[in-house]
């Protein structure tokens, strides 16, 4: 009896611990559902993808890396953020200057000019100089009252020097910049303040290397020049230390007001890899050295972590079906199957996708877009290729069959 008693005993354990393993189990499950469940899924991709990416110790309160070539971000740190940017702004008023004027144009100098504060030349009202030689002043020594001069040359006046930035700018897509003055001093206007954001500033300065006249003139290590009426002479220095930083480093511009902290745009071309950066609000007095560091640290790592790499476009249907219409179906094709190549790195996740539609209705037209290939980079997406048709096809009508009948009953008749 007590054998059949203990024999009964374990058996009841046993369930139990069974039905606890059960449970646990089913709650595993449940548990395991919940985090595949597919928003769960993205953002636990998006958390391994930010733990994946080094990350930076940067002064700045606002910075970005980009490759110049294309615009695309490669790190930021509050890179959309709306921003005074100082003298950097004399990027856009130098690459203005290059493009409307000419290098020996006289400049004469107003007496608005004459009043600018320090950084500056100190031109006199009434005095002349070439366009050239302002643009080193402008870009060499960041002197406020050539900026002024030369926006005064090329707009009219300041105000429509203003005009043009904010058209370049917008022609530029930088959406979250608006200049006030050539120079970056501090302004407001109409609610708004001078301002940019790194990622803006950034694709200004990509724009701007891209001019070998502005490359040239960063680069310029030192300059001596005139005033042409009496002869005053003149001799400008660069400022930048960035030029003798690294191997490959372009420039480009420094900046600094009370509101902005200090600002610096930078630009290297080594290895084949052209990259820009940006740094805003890197510190204020005496941390002026903030802005070389930060600079130095996101160009590394774009130097170090970033190599060209092929994307290859997905296979198309050779044919799309068209209803209605005399033929069947058109041939399709790629506007540009040319593989793309871009600066990856280790981190980055690559997606391809190709979306057609299921069919088509006659009339179809020749280079009728059908569909998209579109290449995707941690998801957002880099480039966009149409696919189109190749023939056009025209509808299936009475008229036609007339002439299909006609033309058969002649091909039977004559052969």
């Amino acid at each position: 009896m007590k054998i059949f008693q203990y024999c009964v005993f374990r058996f009841q354990d046993t369930m139990k611990k069974r039905r606890k393993r059960i449970i646990s189990f089913i709650l595993a499950l449940f548990i395991l559902s919940i985090f595949f469940d597919k928003s769960g899924l993205a953002v636990n991709a998006q958390e391994i993808y930010e733990t994946e990416q080094p990350q930076l110790q940067l002064y700045a309160m606002s910075a970005v890396l980009i490759d110049a070539t294309n615009d695309r971000i490669l790190y930021q740190k509050d890179a959309f953020k709306v921003m005074p940017m100082a003298s950097t702004t004399k990027i856009m008023t130098a690459i203005l200057a290059l493009e409307n004027g000419n290098p020996d144009d006289v400049v004469t100098v107003s007496k608005r000019a004459a009043s600018m504060p320090k950084v500056h030349l100190g031109m006199r009202e009434g005095e002349q100089f070439y366009l050239k030689d302002l643009l080193k002043s402008l870009m060499l020594e960041s002197h406020n009252d050539s900026a002024v001069a030369i926006a005064e040359h090329i707009g009219g006046s300041m105000e429509g020097f203003a005009d043009m930035m904010n058209a370049k700018a917008k022609e530029l897509n930088c959406e979250n910049t608006y200049f006030i003055t050539p120079n970056g001093l501090d302004a407001e206007k109409d609610g708004n303040i001078h301002s940019t954001t790194a990622y803006d500033l950034a694709k200004i300065a990509a724009y701007a290397i891209q001019n070998q006249d502005f490359l040239n003139l960063v680069a310029t290590r030192n300059a001596q020049f005139s005033e042409l009426g009496s002869g005053r002479a003149f001799s400008v220095y660069n400022r930048d230390r960035f030029l003798d930083m690294m191997d490959g480093a372009l420039g480009v511009k420094t900046g600094f007001t009370n509101k902005a902290g200090y600002c610096f745009v930078g630009a290297v071309d080594r290895d084949g890899k052209k990259l820009v950066s940006v740094v805003l609000a890197c510190g204020w007095p005496p941390h002026k050295n903030y802005k070389w560091a930060d600079t130095a640290a996101l160009m590394n790592y774009g130097l170090d972590n970033y190599e060209y790499r092929e994307i290859a476009w997905k296979e198309i249907p050779v044919s799309i079906p068209v209803t209605g219409g005399v033929e069947v179906k058109t041939p399709l094709y790629m506007e540009d199957e040319t593989p793309q190549t871009c600066l990856l790195s280790a981190w980055d996740k690559v997606e391809v996708t190709c979306e057609i539609k299921d069919g088509l209705s006659a009339p179809v037209d020749v280079d009728e877009i059908v569909g998209y290939e579109k290449i995707y980079i941690n998801g957002e997406e880099y480039k966009s290729c149409p696919i189109r048709t190749k023939n056009a096809v025209l509808p299936y009508t009475f008229i036609h069959c007339i002439k299909e009948v006609l033309r058969c009953f002649f091909i039977q008749e004559f052969c």
